[in-house]
């Protein structure tokens, strides 16, 4: 079932377009990664999908319903945790609830068991200064799926960790995935964790940015633990890593939507 859709996304600032003709859709239960170089209008797209920004033209629907510019439907996840230092994990967590009109005890009963599907029980009464890199990410992550709506928008959320972390992180949100039925969209540089993580991946390229391409990931999610050592993970890289230097190529010769 279609969950997210946008159509014909264009957006300008100071008279500089920085998207044209944008149109994605995301599936129930599908990860979906925006993959480009740096000011191809990513991050601006993510903030239209969650509705804190209006584009020039094109609409965004939430579920068949319009919801172009208006923020609240869809929850929103940056890089950084920006958790709340002198609040418990718990309370953390619980916030979007809070927001929404709940007392702190009933958010705090609510929230309370996910804190095992997300492998942070016994953290709830923690600060997060208590709490490791990756504990830190799955308590924004949980946070964040607290208040959303079946949808996740993640901007880079792994970017800042190391790769250890960053490699147990991604095999976790693998399977919270499936456990929770979370669709999201995501926002990456890097390729190798869109071809790990994605079931499509929508390559932003261009300026301004466009998606001409985009690549199915066909490989079991139970899979992608060891996908990377396989061919095939290099099939896909060295076919991404090609539309990329050839939209380079042609954006440096001025010759980018010919």
């Amino acid at each position: 079932m279609e969950l997210l859709r946008t159509e014909g996304i264009t957006k300008s600032f100071e008279n500089r377009m920085i998207l044209r003709n944008v149109s994605i859709h995301l599936e129930e239960g599908e990860l979906i990664s925006l993959l480009g170089l740096s000011g191809s209008g990513k991050s601006t797209l993510l903030n239209i999908l969650s509705g804190l920004i209006r584009p020039d033209s094109g609409k965004v629907f939430l579920s068949g319903k319009d919801t172009t510019g208006q923020p609240g439907h869809i929850s929103y996840m940056l890089q950084k945790d920006l958790m709340l230092e002198h609040k418990r994990v718990i309370d953390n967590v619980s916030l979007p609830l809070i927001i929404r009109g709940m007392k702190k005890e009933e958010a705090r009963a609510k929230a309370d068991p996910y804190f095992s599907a997300f492998d942070l029980e016994g953290t709830q009464m923690l600060y997060p200064a208590q709490l490791s890199g990756g504990m830190r990410q799955r308590a924004a992550l949980l946070r964040t799926y607290l208040g959303s709506r079946g949808i996740i928008l993640l901007d880079e959320p792994f970017s800042a960790l190391d790769m250890i972390t960053r490699s147990q992180l991604h095999d976790w949100y693998l399977d919270i995935t499936d456990k929770m039925h979370l669709s999201t969209v995501l926002i990456t540089h890097d390729v190798d964790e869109a071809i790990l993580l994605s079931d499509r991946i929508c390559l932003l390229t261009g300026v301004p940015g466009e998606i001409r391409h985009e690549i199915r990931v066909d490989v079991p999610r139970p899979e992608r633990r060891d996908f990377s050592l396989r061919p095939d993970f290099m099939d896909y890289k060295r076919q991404i890593r090609e539309i990329l230097e050839e939209s380079m190529k042609l954006s440096a010769e001025g010759r980018y939507g010919e």
